[in-house]
């Protein structure tokens, strides 16, 4: 239980009907007699006149006091609802700390809920994510995440996999018994069965990780061919320079868009093309960065030429598991109408980026590619850590399988099982380290 007081402002910077300055800790009753001149009533919301030590009113709203243990940090907790001027909040946050109340760290409050044991590592993070969502679904999943879905999920894996566990313990350190456990046919099915379910959360996992964090789209091609045209059609806005003139965009332009609830972050580049100029060498070298480390391509080429030996070079250059979509821009000049097509280099798709012909074409497939699972019932927000933790687990559980079902290494299996758990109890924090626990906390906003 921690001794000291925080206060932060909980409502953004600027201008509002409303701001909120909330404080947990155990001076909490104090500062409630010092400010409000009494004891609120226990998760009743009064108004109030906010009082400064020279007994001057600061403002007056609404205060909400939450004794411990119920409330959201499990501490006492007390919200100064008043008006929403960056003034007046930072007098009222102002006269908090005077009384020995400090400043909160970003995500703090979250923090000592979770170290209070009102919600675990990953309903601390949905938090987080809620607040960060870029799109309803986003949103919708993380709900459901900060609901527990996530974690009742990873708790019941974690339970079969403790009873596995428990049972080839048992085996190995009564070896006199006269039935042979490790043989049982029962026990392999179970970890089957687990690995089966361990896959299932995963791929949840994987598609909530995806809604969060968005997938990353480079655009890339020739000079000329048309990528800024195209970045500024799926934008709807003139974020890049359009010219005649090859070699516009000499560096890495970024922008972020929303297609079927799904955020994508969309990159353009600089033209792929033999230079002597510094500037355009550097922007080559990024484009070439950007296209070995995204998840998908978007190659744009002139309808006009086809697909030429320097593109075709390109295609097999790309890292093999990153998806591609050729695109044969300026179709109002061939007069093709827009179409999808299967060819011998994947998949291409006949647009133009000028006369806005195509593009919901090109929108439809880019969902389909980026987000080839249905976003059910079932499915929660997720983060990069919790796929990571449950593919070890996978791994761990499948090579004890391994070691039980080739060589009947009990041992052997006890031990990666123990590894599993361990990978498990990560994603909820039941075990972790303090360096993850700054890291993932330094990442929220003040005041949550």
């Amino acid at each position: 239980m921690t001794t000291d007081t925080i206060a932060a402002i909980a409502t953004p910077p600027g201008k509002g009907g409303v701001g909120i300055v909330r404080v947990s800790g155990p001076l909490v009753p104090q500062i409630c007699l010092a400010i409000l001149q009494k004891q609120p009533k226990a998760r009743v919301a009064s108004f109030a006149s906010f009082i400064d030590s020279d007994l001057n009113v600061i403002d007056s709203g609404l205060a909400l006091y939450f004794p411990a243990p119920h409330s959201f940090t499990g501490e006492d907790v007390l919200e100064l609802q008043g008006h929403g001027g960056p003034v007046v909040m930072d007098l009222l946050l102002k006269r908090v700390l005077e009384l020995k109340a400090r400043l909160a760290r970003p995500g703090e409050f979250s923090e000592r809920a979770f170290l209070n044991n009102k919600i675990d590592l990953a309903e601390a993070e949905a938090i987080a994510d809620l607040i960060d969502s870029s799109s309803a679904q986003a949103a919708k999943l993380a709900v459901r995440s900060l609901q527990g879905e996530f974690s009742k999920h990873v708790n019941e894996l974690k339970d079969r996999l403790v009873t596995i566990r428990t049972y080839v313990e048992a085996a190995i350190d009564f070896p006199e018994e006269e039935v042979d456990f490790l043989s049982d046919e029962k026990l392999v099915s179970d970890i089957q069965a687990l690995i089966s379910d361990l896959n299932t959360t995963l791929a949840s996992a994987k598609y909530g990780s995806l809604m969060r964090e968005g997938r990353t789209v480079v655009i890339t091609g020739q000079p000329n061919v048309g990528k800024s045209t195209l970045l500024n059609r799926l934008t709807g806005k003139d974020t890049a320079i359009v010219t005649d003139i090859p070699g516009t965009t000499r560096d890495v332009l970024r922008a972020e868009i929303v297609i079927d609830g799904l955020p994508i972050h969309i990159i353009d580049t600089a033209g792929l093309r033999e230079s002597n100029d510094k500037i355009e060498i550097e922007g080559i070298k990024r484009t070439w960065h950007e296209l070995e480390n995204c998840d998908q391509v978007m190659l744009i080429i002139d309808d006009q030429q086809g697909l030429n030996q320097a593109e075709q070079a390109l295609i097999s250059r790309l890292p093999e598991n990153t998806d591609k979509l050729i695109i044969r821009n300026k179709i109002d000049l061939t007069r093709h109408s827009p179409e999808i097509i299967n060819s011998n280099f994947g998949t291409e798709i006949l647009i133009s980026a000028k006369q806005d012909q195509g593009i919901d074409l090109l929108q439809q497939q880019l969902s389909k590619c980026l987000s080839n699972q249905d976003a059910g019932e079932g499915n929660f927000m997720a983060r990069r850590r919790h796929v990571d933790a449950l593919e070890r687990t996978a791994q761990s559980v499948s090579a004890g399988l391994k070691q039980l079902v080739d060589y009947g290494a009990g041992e052997l299996l006890a031990a990666e099982l123990h590894q599993a758990q361990e990978q498990l109890s990560m994603i909820t924090g039941e075990f972790t380290t303090e360096d993850l626990l700054g890291s993932i906390f330094s990442n929220f906003c003040i005041g949550k």
